[in-house]
């Protein structure tokens, strides 16, 4: 019997997953990882890992476009068109305040959505926590009115709306295209091209990322399977998938162009288990988060590095438990996440996923650096005196601002 044409995406979704999070667990790709390793160490291995897989997956969405394998305008829910990253509504504030939200979290709950689903499947039961309030922090924002009455009702009226310029697309191709009157495809493809080629070259100037196999796996590993998704969803299949469902009177969520992120569907599952496990209810992403854990359950298993872990103590479940939840609501504010804005969004050149990108990376920072000084000075250093010298670190306050001495 032939697979339906939605079986087909799933399972060709589950498979590029389960590729994903084998090789992500047995390399460590971590994007606060590479964070912390540059914050702490000066290491720059793994951001520069994270740097080339955005590069890898950028260079891959402009050749399906140049090749005319794709179409990335093409709908992927009821009401909204994908992929997401570049609709004509700017709304600045919400890539800003998402974004720290989201960094923040991601450090006290060690590791972003991604890291999350892949410690789960090598026996993290912490995970399981974090995941669980990934979920619920996404589905108020998502199917509640929550997201909207604290944050969308004040920060839509300063959107700006490149539509009202004549550009139907806010990613930074179209933008360049709208002002000498080019092409918007040709503005896309070239823009790509450059910023591409500009992060390869940055991410293998560091040596650091040169000397490691794992860090290179990891990027190339994570950068394909992105471009992989887009090309299952956003070309002929992807098309005949949104034709297949057009007929229904309700389609179901997310069916359209779209790659991988790990912070909607959390909050999709939520939504799934609160309507009773209605089929039409099951996401690509669902599926996608199911491929990695999987992925990184048989990795973990055949390389005998399988532990159960649990929390050291109460403040170590709070931090997670607080991690997860500003994860959940900052990722879908920000609309995305380290890999669903980071490397997903950012290849489709999006101006908010830059923007969201340097948030998540400024609040993971922000958030490192008060840790490491709440650690050293212990009881001397009040939260408020770590935040301001942290920042004073971050060249973000003049340095007359600091409180404790820099170590």
């Amino acid at each position: 019997m032939e697979l339906s044409i939605a079986a087909k995406v799933m399972s060709a979704g589950f498979a590029i997953a389960l590729i994903m999070g084998a090789v992500v667990q047995r390399t460590g790709f971590c994007t606060m990882g590479g964070v912390s390793d540059l914050v702490n160490m000066g290491d720059r291995g793994r951001i520069a890992a994270w740097l080339l897989a955005i590069a890898v997956a950028m260079l891959g969405v402009v050749a399906l476009q140049a090749g005319g394998l794709v179409d990335m305008s093409m709908t992927a829910a009821n009401d909204t068109s994908q992929p997401p990253y570049r609709v004509p509504m700017f709304v600045w504030p919400r890539y800003l305040l998402g974004g720290l939200l989201f960094g923040i979290g991601m450090t006290l709950g060690s590791g972003c959505g991604n890291k999350t689903v892949v410690r789960l499947g090598g026996g993290n039961l912490k995970s399981l926590f974090v995941l669980a309030m990934i979920g619920l922090g996404a589905y108020l924002m998502m199917f509640t009115n929550f997201g909207y009455n604290v944050f969308l009702q004040w920060m839509n009226p300063v959107a700006i709306n490149f539509a009202d310029y004549g550009v139907a697309s806010q990613d930074v191709g179209s933008l360049a295209a709208a002002t000498v009157g080019a092409d918007p495809l040709r503005g896309q493809l070239v823009a790509g091209v450059v910023i591409g080629l500009a992060l390869l070259v940055y991410a293998f100037r560091q040596r650091e990322l040169r000397g490691s196999f794992d860090n290179l796996l990891g990027a190339f590993t994570v950068g394909l399977a992105v471009t992989a998704l887009w090309y299952v969803t956003a070309g002929e299949l992807g098309q005949a998938w949104l034709d297949e469902s057009s007929w229904l009177e309700i389609r179901p969520l997310a069916v359209g162009a779209q790659s991988i992120t790990f912070i909607s569907p959390p909050g999709q599952l939520v939504n799934y288990l609160a309507q009773g496990g209605k089929a039409s209810l099951v996401t690509l992403g669902m599926v996608v988060i199911l491929g990695v854990a999987v992925g990184a359950l048989l990795h973990a298993l055949i390389s005998r590095t399988f532990r159960f872990e649990w929390f050291v103590d109460l403040r170590d479940f709070a931090y997670h438990i607080v991690g997860g939840l500003l994860m959940g609501v900052g990722g879908v504010l920000a609309m995305g996440c380290t890999i669903g804005q980071g490397i997903t969004g950012t290849s489709t050149l999006a101006l908010g996923s830059f923007l969201a990108l340097v948030s998540i990376i400024l609040g993971s920072a922000l958030a490192l650096k008060v840790q490491y000084y709440k650690l050293v000075y212990e009881e001397e250093a009040g939260f408020t005196a770590a935040l301001l010298t942290a920042l004073v670190d971050l060249h973000l306050l003049p340095k007359g601002m600091r409180r404790l001495a820099a170590v």
